[in-house]
Parts: C-alpha cells; sequence; structure tokens
C-alpha cells in the first residue's frame, strides 16, 4: 500500500526559499479532530504522531520534511482556506477518500478529475469535523497507467 506524502523538489534542500517547515492550523476543540486525524495523517505518510490535550504534531519519518501541528484554540473559525497534500497517484486520491469517509470527513467532493484547473489534476476535496477545508491531488499525467489497461 503506497501513501501520498510531501517530497523535496528537484535540487531544493531544507530551507530553501520557498520551502516550508510546518502547517500551525488552529481547531476548537482538539478532542472532537482528533479521531479524524489520527486516521487521515497516517494515511498519507505523517506516522508520527505526538501531543497533547492543547496540541498535537503530525510529521513525516525525517524530522527534516513538512509536518502538521494542531493547536487547540477555542476562539477558532474553520478556515477558508485549504491545505492541499499532494498524492503520488490518482489511486493514491481515491484510498484516502475512502479513509476520509470512514474518519467522518464532510463536504466530500470528488475523487475526480479538476478540469478548471489545468490537467492534470485529480482530487478530492472535503472538510474535517469542525469544517476546515482540506484536499488531496494528483497532479501526474501518468499516475493511473497500470490501472486503465
Amino acid at each position: 500500500m503506497g501513501r501520498a506524502h510531501l517530497t523535496k523538489q528537484a535540487g531544493r534542500t531544507n530551507g530553501a526559499a520557498g520551502a516550508y517547515d510546518h502547517v500551525d492550523f488552529r481547531v476548537r476543540d482538539l478532542k472532537s479532530v482528533r479521531a479524524f486525524y489520527d486516521s487521515l495523517m497516517p494515511a498519507l505518510g505523517f506516522s508520527k504522531v505526538h501531543g497533547d490535550k492543547t496540541a498535537r504534531t503530525y510529521a513525516q519519518a525525517s524530522r527534516h520534511l513538512p509536518f502538521l501541528w494542531l493547536v487547540q484554540a477555542v476562539s477558532s473559525r474553520p478556515s477558508l482556506s485549504r491545505v492541499a497534500f499532494a498524492a503520488d497517484s490518482k489511486n493514491e486520491v481515491d484510498r484516502i477518500a475512502r479513509v476520509v469517509k470512514r474518519a467522518g470527513g464532510h463536504a466530500i467532493e470528488g475523487p475526480h478529475e479538476c478540469r478548471s484547473y489545468g490537467l492534470p489534476y485529480y482530487a478530492v476535496f472535503f472538510e474535517d469535523p469542525e469544517g476546515n477545508r482540506l484536499e488531496v491531488c494528483c497532479r501526474r499525467s501518468n499516475a493511473r497507467a497500470k490501472t486503465q489497461a
């Protein structure tokens, strides 16, 4: 089983201009979204999970790769921004869509080709239990060649 993940871009090193270190994501009630993210993030390759009652970190195998930090902020409201995670293939997008559905994701759209985004762009869009917007996408043209034969 593969997994969607963030990777270094060719020629970039950690700390290069344009690269980011982490996403600091605020939620009203960490307890209410914990099970959702505990299912989603490992499926995306963020297998190292640490935290307490007010914050939770989902990290990748290398400490030099980006991570997601959930922080409880009771006055927080769902974000109008969307965090998009990259997938290696359309099959990975499909697999993550099933994880999202089982984990209790809301407002699930897709997975489908997003023609207005410019092809190739295959994605599933969804919200966490508090209404924060997320996405998993694949922008590789040959990403499903094996299954379409």
